[in-house]
């Protein structure tokens, strides 16, 4: 069964990215028009954006969980897809995007905020030990980043990475001359789905690799990984995962953003609620994904809107 899972979302990551690479896009980088075949939720307390990327499922999980409760509340919810970090957040500060439902503003994604900061406005932390990590099958006999060090050729001389432009891609740039490893290894960047890929041909083989990897997400659990340790602290500290909205966001929406700012997951209920519109439900049923975590999880937050 879990098999199963696994292949449905390495499945759903890999069509999420063919279906954005042949899509027209609007000016932030994003798809034109709704997402999922979803209609607009909601009705006539004004219309909110919602903008993320579908390959990153911590915010897949949270812009359908913003979009179920944000509709209950009356505003027109839409749902716009992007590929990569930068133009989501130049989509925010320019107000093509209302919210960015799981950002990583303190580390990972600073760069972003240094440049757009003063055009975003931070509405919440929704969890608090976000990290960025590399990763090896478990059953490599090594356990740390310093390990990698003249075991290029064990590993094919390659980290394979997720999009060029995600932050995690740019902390292991930073990552890899502070342990040495940037003549003896070469960072692979293509796709998040392209990684998972790579991930999953490589543990079924039980073949040595090196993948990046982050937490909280699904995949460190669907797949035999394990943290490589990091003691220079190069790949970043833990951080928050947040909701970030454009500027002025509150003063236009204060009732969502008051909801918004009420949310706070621990792993437990975060993990739950991306292996239901992951691997459970799907693409295509986020929506069900969604009612059937709040059924199961909804009485322990005192923020949840009843439909």
């Amino acid at each position: 069964m879990r098999k199963n899972r696994i292949l449905s979302a390495a499945a759903l990551a890999a069509a999420a990215s063919l279906a954005l690479a042949g899509c027209a896009t609007d000016g932030a980088g994003g798809t034109t028009g709704l997402t999922g075949g979803d209609a607009p939720s909601g009705g006539d307390k004004g219309v909110i954006t919602l903008g993320f990327l579908p390959s990153w499922t911590d915010g897949l999980s949270t812009a359908y969980l913003l979009q179920d409760q944000l509709g209950k509340l009356g505003y027109d919810v839409r749902m716009k897809t992007l590929t990569e970090a930068g133009p989501l957040y130049t989509g925010l500060a320019q107000g093509d995007v209302d919210v960015f439902p799981s950002a990583w503003p303190e580390v990972t994604h600073a760069e972003y905020m240094a440049k757009y900061g003063d055009d975003i406005e931070d509405l919440g932390t929704y969890y608090d030990n976000a990290k960025l990590t590399i990763a090896v099958p478990e059953y490599t006999d090594i356990d740390s980043i310093d390990d990698l060090v003249g075991a290029g050729d064990r590993f094919g001389g390659r980290i394979v990475g997720i999009e060029p432009g995600a932050g995690l891609t740019g902390q292991t740039q930073k990552m890899m001359p502070a342990y040495g490893l940037d003549g003896e290894y070469q960072l692979v960047t293509s796709s998040t789905a392209a990684m998972l890929t790579e991930l999953k041909a490589a543990t079924e083989k039980q073949e040595d690799i090196v993948v990046t990897l982050w937490r909280p997400y699904w995949a460190n659990d669907a797949f035999p990984v394990k943290d490589l340790e990091d003691p220079k602290g190069a790949m970043g500290t833990a951080e928050g995962l947040h909701f970030l909205g454009t500027s002025g966001f509150s003063d236009e929406f204060p009732e969502a953003a008051d909801l918004i700012s009420k949310i706070m997951l621990d792993d437990a209920q975060y993990g739950a609620l991306e292996d239901l519109v992951v691997n459970e439900y799907g693409e295509g049923r986020e929506a069900e994904a969604v009612d059937a975590w709040l059924e199961e999880h909804g009485s322990e937050f005192d923020w949840v809107v009843k439909g």
